[in-house]
């Protein structure tokens, strides 16, 4: 994901995230007293940090640019589907014009679609794909694609290391609520299977870190120590605990380790060379792209979709962004070069030296 120039906004989004929480219902609009539009926007948890750190901040920055008048209802549900139902619902009860869900259980959820459908208010599905009904658009990145890159960047770091076709590769994939969870893991299979022998797999509870460093632990005891020749983490908070699984057993030299969203942790790990990789989320474009739709659909308008996601019920028109596979070599011309985060953020302590081989500075 082409990511976006973060220094050159960074000021405007933190004097604009600022102004645009969720505001009183009372307010109206200063161009007629009309009350103003409400959007709201809904994110899963918090352990992944991306949530907090952009798609928030983006997102309402994105609204109070393209429609000033507009208030946003913000909730994040903490990894709790009925902690978000209740969001949601309030959210209908206080009258939002419209929602943008990044649903906790994307499975789950369309009983709540469809009383926002009842209640005449649009829906965005926003990163993960709600299935079993209708509504008006998805916006995400090509996920089977994330994990397709995810599982062709460990074959070339097996190849590299000379490991390929020895040994035993770990997968731990997401969450099993999350439908991208599943996308990833199909596309990392579409690249691994026949080529590489998938010791243990597994699917994640929650997306957590602790629980992926559990998992790690059990398939080291299972496999052996020496058997482990690469894994498979579907993102980077999951890659962290499997790093530290690996440390505690005692690895002279860490296998190669897959990740996604570009967290800082692990961009400073794959300098390092604790980590191999990560997939580069334009999360800009995405949080960007969903609070367009959100202003047009509480203006009336109907933008027209490029593409369409099937969710088993319904062809949803959807926005699909192209992910980015970064190793060490190419952080300098992706997250640096884009501001993603500022060099100085990355070159720190003992990452230093990396950043000085890798030439950012």
């Amino acid at each position: 994901m082409r990511a976006s120039r973060f220094a050159a906004v960074a000021a405007t989004v933190v004097v604009l995230v600022s102004a645009c929480g969720t505001s009183d219902d009372s307010d109206t609009s200063s161009s007629g007293g009309k009350e103003a539009p409400t959007i709201a926007l809904f994110l899963p948890e918090s352990k992944t940090t991306r949530y907090e750190a952009f798609d928030r901040p983006l997102f309402e920055a994105k609204v109070k640019a393209l429609c000033p008048d507009c208030k946003v209802l913000y909730s994040n549900a903490d990894q709790d589907a009925a902690k978000q139902q209740q969001q949601v619902e309030a959210a209908l009860t206080q009258g939002a014009d419209a929602l943008v869900l990044d649903a906790v259980d994307a499975g789950a959820v369309a009983p709540l679609v469809n009383q926002a459908k009842r209640a005449k208010v649009p829906v965005i599905a926003y990163d993960r794909l709600i299935s079993g009904i209708a509504y008006e658009y998805y916006v995400s990145f090509n996920n089977v694609r994330v994990g397709e890159m995810q599982g062709q960047a460990l074959l070339d770091a097996l190849a590299k290391g000379g490991n390929a076709g020895k040994g035993q590769i770990v997968m731990i994939n997401g969450s099993p609520t999350d439908p991208s969870s599943a996308d990833y893991k199909k596309g990392a299979h579409n690249v691994l299977d026949g080529k590489v022998k998938i010791g243990r797999e597994f699917d994640t509870p929650d997306w957590s870190p602790d629980k992926a460093q559990q998992e790690m632990e059990q398939a080291i005891t299972a496999l052996g120590r020496d058997s482990v020749v690469g894994v498979l983490s579907a993102n980077d908070g999951m890659a962290g605990g499997a790093i530290a699984a690996m440390k505690r057993a005692g690895y002279a030299k860490l296998p190669p380790i897959t990740g996604q969203d570009a967290e800082l942790a692990a961009v400073q790990r794959i300098l390092t060379g604790e980590q191999y990789m990560t997939i580069y989320l334009d999360i800009r474009s995405e949080a960007e792209k969903a609070a367009e739709l959100a202003v047009a659909v509480v203006r009336g308008e109907k933008p027209a979709a490029p593409t369409q996601a099937d969710n088993g019920t319904a062809q949803i028109p959807a926005f699909l962004l192209d992910p980015i596979a970064v190793t060490a070599d190419k952080i300098k011309d992706t997250i640096v070069k884009d501001k993603f985060y500022p060099a100085a953020d990355i070159c720190t302590g003992a990452v230093k030296a990396a950043c000085t081989r890798e030439g950012i500075q």
